[in-house]
């Protein structure tokens, strides 16, 4: 089995190039299947998530090109293949084939989502929109089977919360849609705009709104397109945060001020410092870390994806910090290793930030105390999503003696050459096969 070995206790520093961000590349070629003609997208991360939307596309029908080392051609002139249920890994990504098929070909088939088990992933927001649109979609034992007797019609769409990946199928529905589609309290997170410009520069009709909401007036026809995926704000977060917790000094090449604002006050207020320049950002400790109170939110709030890493900077703390997570509802489960390995945090199922959330009066550890400094000890460690082995990568780097992770999948679907990249800022890491 792969594994990582980790030797912590020593700062990092250097510089380490980001890449592009997998939550918006992943889309991007979903998005291809509108359109016959040719979309190409640059800065295209390689990893598994990529790997996964090109399992999907080649499914149905396109044909996928490296043309670089991270650029990409697809073009898709007809779909020969209107069910994905046969994919190797059934990611949470397939369940937005349901449009882009409904309207190359008038039916769908898509398996029951996978991903991360980080909490429910519901699909009632998808399947209800597209059957306000028209569909007729019926849940079968292995996945969901849509179909369209004529176009797709545009509507108001009222979504109960500002869901990502719902935006992202009201939008791929709406494009092409009959009508004029409306979604209200839709997300507004940077890879979701980024999906709109190539929808827009294929030739959609796409006004954001203030309030969260989005116009589309739906066309005929979308055409090719070219797109260049904007970096990936996580995971310069995530060496920030690595940066932080070790007392290091990072250059994170490619990290976006727009895209970090909620983070960067978060890193000034726990005693970090951080240098805008104009190809990066530098991260570094000049004082004692101290303790804040924080909570996460939908863009542009401090997003779900930051707080894991970020609670390890929290452990390397002084005083007391809370944590109220407020967009998943078991997103705490991570915090069990944290403790073994020396952390002093408690999970609590109160509602600890300033204003209650959607998960008060529920059976849900949505918040979390963190008491510090705590010195952390290297572990054994099964990492069992993306964002909690990010934490246990940056906890093994501050953590004194060598730590061995595995169920390295999931690192490998969210990040690119991690460990290659960890080695350039001068951790001690090693993949042993």
């Amino acid at each position: 089995m792969p594994s990582l070995r980790i030797t912590g206790g020593r700062p990092l520093s250097g510089t380490v190039e980001i890449s592009g961000a997998k939550n918006a590349a992943s889309k991007l070629i979903l998005a291809s299947l509108l359109t016959e003609e040719p979309v190409v997208l640059r800065n295209v991360p390689r990893q598994q998530e990529t790997d996964i939307a090109r399992e999907i596309v080649e499914t149905v029908g396109a044909s996928f090109a490296w043309t670089g080392d991270h650029d990409i051609e697809i073009k898709t002139p007809s779909v020969r293949e209107t069910s994905v249920l046969g994919l190797s890994r059934r990611n949470r990504l397939s369940i937005l084939t349901l449009a882009p098929l409904l309207h190359r070909a008038g039916e769908a088939y898509v398996p029951k989502v996978g991903g991360d088990r980080i909490g429910p992933r519901p699909v009632n927001f998808h399947l209800d929109l597209l059957r306000a649109m028209g569909a007729e979609i019926e849940e079968t034992a292995e996945g969901y089977h849509a179909t369209a007797k004529r176009r797709l019609r545009g509507t108001l769409i009222k979504l109960p919360y500002p869901s990502v990946g719902a935006t992202e199928t009201a939008l791929l529905a709406g494009v092409l849609a009959d009508g004029r589609t409306v979604i209200r309290n839709a997300a507004g997170e940077p890879e979701v705009k980024q999906l709109i410009m190539l929808l827009q520069n294929m030739g959609a009709q796409v006004q954001i709104d203030s309030g969260r909401a989005i116009e589309i007036d739906g066309v005929d026809r979308l055409s090719g397109a070219s797109a260049t995926v904007m970096p990936d704000r996580l995971e310069a977060a995530s060496f920030a945060c690595m940066a932080l917790g070790t007392g290091g000094d990072v250059f994170v090449r490619g990290a976006r001020q727009e895209h970090l604002i909620t983070f960067l006050n978060a890193v000034r207020q726990v005693g970090g410092a951080f240098e805008v320049r104009e190809d990066g950002i530098r991260f570094w400790t000049p004082e004692p870390l101290r303790s804040l109170e924080l909570e996460t939110d939908t863009h542009p709030g401090f997003a779900t994806d930051w707080q894991q890493p970020f609670v390890v900077v929290l452990t390397q703390s002084r005083g007391t910090s809370v944590v109220h997570e407020t967009v998943y509802e078991d997103r705490f489960g991570y915090t069990q290793t944290l403790r073994e390995m020396g952390a002093d945090i408690v999970v609590s199922r109160k509602c600890l930030g300033e204003t209650p959330c959607r998960f008060r009066g529920g059976n849900f550890r949505h918040s979390a105390i963190v008491r510090g400094p705590s010195p952390l000890r290297a572990a054994d460690i099964v990492v069992p999503d993306i964002r909690a082995g990010l934490a246990f990568v940056a906890a093994a780097l501050v953590a004194d003696g060598a730590s061995t992770l595995t169920g390295l999948e999931h690192l490998d679907r969210g990040y690119e050459r991690l460990e290659e990249k960890l080695a350039s800022i001068g951790a001690e890491i090693v993949r042993e096969v």
